[in-house]
């Protein structure tokens, strides 16, 4: 739903952006006169030094006793739907649901949540990883999962992605019927602190 919502908004407002550029361009090089074209009444540019908005039409109402309060309120709408939508794209990165394949040609859907509350506890009993966080990203059949790993100070990281994915990874695979699960793992060592050599 989101992403319909993206594609259309971003299109009608780079097809808007499009014909003002369009527009203010083609009088700019003053296109209508060499062309002989005549635009019609109340086109609002038409020769080159003509300007986009004249003092005339940004002063019109700021006399009006209504116009600040006017403007106000819709410029904080605006930016209260500007607000909305970054959210929404923030929260809708993470995966809600994964479809289970299960063989019946329904399928069954699992939470996203549940998914990753799973992988990070196999992670986590892993040796030599002290925490894991494991976000799922992608589409609901084909998911990707970010996981981040606390190592500790003993742990190697070589053999700790390689069980990884032999295990906690395999295992998310073969339970949810997924064909692959790609991961992206970012590891980190945990503090500790310095120990005294005497």
């Amino acid at each position: 739903m989101l992403r319909t919502v993206n594609r259309v908004l971003t299109a009608l407002i780079g097809l808007a952006l499009l014909a003002l550029g369009l527009a203010v361009l083609f009088a700019g090089l003053d296109l209508p006169r060499r062309w002989g074209v005549t635009m019609p009444s109340g086109w609002p540019w038409d020769r080159p030094r003509d300007v986009v908005l004249s003092d005339a039409d940004r002063t019109r109402w700021t006399d009006e006793g209504w116009w600040w309060p006017v403007a106000l309120a819709v410029l904080a709408a605006l930016f209260l739907l500007c607000m909305w939508w970054l959210l929404a794209q923030l929260r809708q990165q993470r995966l809600n649901e994964v479809l289970v394949d299960s063989r019946d040609g329904e399928g069954a859907v699992l939470r996203g949540r549940a998914v990753e509350d799973v992988i990070g506890a196999e992670a986590e009993s892993q040796p030599g990883i002290d925490r894991a966080r494991v976000v799922l990203t992608g589409r609901r059949h084909q998911p990707r999962a970010r996981i981040g790993l606390v190592l500790a100070a003993y742990a190697k990281p070589g053999p700790a992605v390689h069980q990884l994915r032999r295990e906690a990874i395999a295992h998310a695979v073969t339970s949810a019927g997924l064909e692959a699960l790609p991961a992206e793992v970012r590891m980190r060592a945990a503090r500790h602190r310095a120990e005294r050599v005497s």
